[in-house]
């Protein structure tokens, strides 16, 4: 997963640890395949591994997502004092991060990428939380609401956390210099849940190794084959979003797109070499503010688009979520996916910090709606191949969002972007 920046730092061991663990996933991945495909019954033998590590997973998502969310909603104190820009910086989030997600959501029920092949559901409760989607809206939307937070933690109810989540951090913000011990609790408990988080994926390839080596033992190669269909089907998605959502932003703000392609090349290919939007953040800084955008723009929206505006992974957890559910064989309505969004919506802002974040927003995902947690395991396997690209959108992305936030206040400086482009061209 891109391992991207939040207000409020990550652990910083993170860089430094991610190459070895995402080497030793890669291997793990290989060595599953291998054990499945000649010791089929030894593979299918160790799936308990990958239960655990899933286990262990579900266990982080609660306190993560809470702490992570309330931060990120009552630490944005620059949202009041920034007042329009901060408003406008959201309403332009908002908007292409729902553009990424239906685009995802499209392209995975155009081509079926999981069909074909049926995982046994872990899950008892699948049925169960299924049936709860099939309710009527009304129904759907009381659920939003929980009457005990402890409760809906205990069942791993991440839309009725996020609710609470969002409710709790607008009143923390409320009362101001009073809430700051709350946050200062938050913060701590943010970060011991970042090392946590890193203490369990030292279990990722032993949990990859497993769920591969019992899946392949159990249904053979065919996963690998859709797994493949899902890396091209993702970054085909990627390049529709980036030519024709992110060409037409660029046109309808008058930034020649080509030009604005031309200027961020070094940031881009920095987040895509190294699947790190940290790696990336002080280049697309400096670009920016040189393209002409205004520095305290800059300075504002680039690090909250961080946590708010992650386009390439949104796209990519839409088209995962459903990919699992068609791996499983369970048929979700329209009405059922639209739900599964909104919770993908929400559970992801503010959790841009988080080591494999897309794992843990997958992961409290399936749980909601009883999908097998299985298939996050798998697509773990082939994370970095499809982190690169993503996380090169989500830079692409915040950068674009500056210049539409610097347009919208009728501050941008044309002069220097032409400057800057020639310059470029020189």
């Amino acid at each position: 997963m891109h391992k991207d920046m939040t207000p409020h730092a990550g652990p910083p061991a993170r860089a430094r640890r991610g190459p070895d663990v995402t080497t030793q996933i890669f291997i793990g991945l290989l060595l599953g395949i291998v054990v499945g495909y000649f010791w089929p019954s030894f593979g299918v033998a160790i799936k308990p591994l990958a239960d655990a590590f899933l286990r262990m997973i579900k266990m982080i998502i609660a306190p993560l997502l809470f702490a992570t969310l309330v931060l990120g909603i009552a630490g944005t104190g620059d949202l009041k004092a920034m007042g329009r820009i901060g408003l406008k910086a959201i309403v332009y989030f908002e908007a292409a991060t729902t553009i990424a997600l239906f685009l995802g959501l499209a392209l995975v029920n155009a081509f079926h990428p999981g069909s074909g092949l049926t995982m046994p559901i872990a899950d008892t409760s699948a049925a169960a939380a299924m049936a709860q989607n099939q309710q009527h809206a009304w129904d759907i939307f009381l659920h939003l609401f929980p009457t005990s937070v402890i409760d809906a933690m205990a069942r791993g109810d991440i839309l009725q956390l996020v609710v609470f989540s969002l409710f709790f951090g607008i009143a923390v913000a409320a009362i101001g210099k009073k809430g700051q011990p709350v946050l200062d609790v938050l913060d701590g408990t943010a970060h011991a849940m970042f090392t946590f988080t890193g203490y369990v994926m030292a279990f990722a390839p032993v949990g990859v190794f497993a769920a591969i080596a019992a899946t392949v033992g159990g249904r053979g190669l065919a996963i690998l084959l859709m797994l493949g269909k899902l890396v091209v089907l993702m970054y085909v998605g990627l390049a529709i979003f980036v030519l024709i959502v992110l060409g037409g932003v660029s046109y309808l703000i008058r930034v020649p797109f080509l030009t604005f392609v031309k200027a961020i090349r070094e940031p881009f290919l920095i987040a895509f070499t190294t699947a790190s939007s940290e790696a990336a953040l002080p280049k697309a800084l400096e670009v920016m503010e040189r393209f002409g955008v205004p520095k305290n723009i800059v300075g504002f929206v680039l690090p909250t688009g961080y946590s708010f505006n992650l386009d390439g992974t949104t796209l990519y957890l839409s088209l995962a979520s459903v990919f699992v559910a068609q791996l499983a064989g369970i048929e979700m309505t329209l009405g059922q996916q639209l739900v599964m969004m909104l919770t993908l919506m929400l559970t992801s802002k503010g959790v841009a910090g988080v080591p494999r974040a897309a794992l843990v927003v997958l992961t409290a995902t399936l749980t909601q709606f009883g999908l097998p947690l299985e298939g996050a395991a798998i697509l773990l396997g082939i994370d970095q191949v499809m982190d690169m690209g993503r996380t090169a959108v989500n830079v692409m992305g915040n950068c674009i969002a500056t210049a539409v936030v610097a347009r919208w206040e009728g501050v941008f400086d044309d002069a220097r972007m032409r400057k800057f482009s020639i310059e470029k061209a020189a």
